[in-house]
């Protein structure tokens, strides 16, 4: 029990720095601080001739800055978007007539994405279709993971 409530703590203190250090990587005070540093290393380079020492000593800090940045954006951007798709699958259970097998979408594999996008796009025409003509577009048509016209074709079968 007591690994998981330390496993627990450290993630947690790990997310709360992230979210910080992203948080304050992203703001004006670190965009001004990163402006007066490379004005610094230009003005200083004459003074080490701009030496290959010099500028392998700024590429290794630049590298490191850069590696831990991106570590920073990566987990910020992954903990948002995870956020983000529970809300949406929140929206979808909650909405009636919504389609609940919607949820998780983001599971599905890359075929099964292209079925779905290719059914809400013929949706998308048809409903664009009918308002044109004054009829309403809200109705809740069949969504299924198999192209169009194979459920029929199995039927006939």
């Amino acid at each position: 029990m007591t690994d998981i409530s330390q496993e627990t703590k450290s993630r947690k203190f790990f997310s709360s720095m992230a979210e910080k250090a992203s948080k304050a990587a992203g703001s004006q005070a670190a965009f001004v601080i990163a402006t007066l540093l490379v004005l610094i290393w230009a003005m200083i380079g004459p003074l080490y001739d701009f030496s290959e020492e010099w500028l392998i000593f700024m590429h290794v800090i630049i590298g490191l800055i850069t590696f831990f940045l991106v570590i920073l954006m990566q987990n910020t951007q992954y903990r948002e978007t995870r956020a983000l798709q529970l809300k949406l699958d929140e929206l979808i259970r909650a909405t009636h007539g919504a389609h609940n097998m919607l949820l998780s979408v983001e599971k599905l594999t890359e075929k099964e994405l292209d079925i779905l996008w290719e059914q809400y796009k013929k949706l998308s025409r048809e409903a664009r279709h009918s308002m044109k003509q004054g009829i309403s577009d809200q109705n809740v048509p069949h969504v299924a993971l198999e192209p169009q016209g194979a459920h029929e074709a199995e039927d006939t079968q």
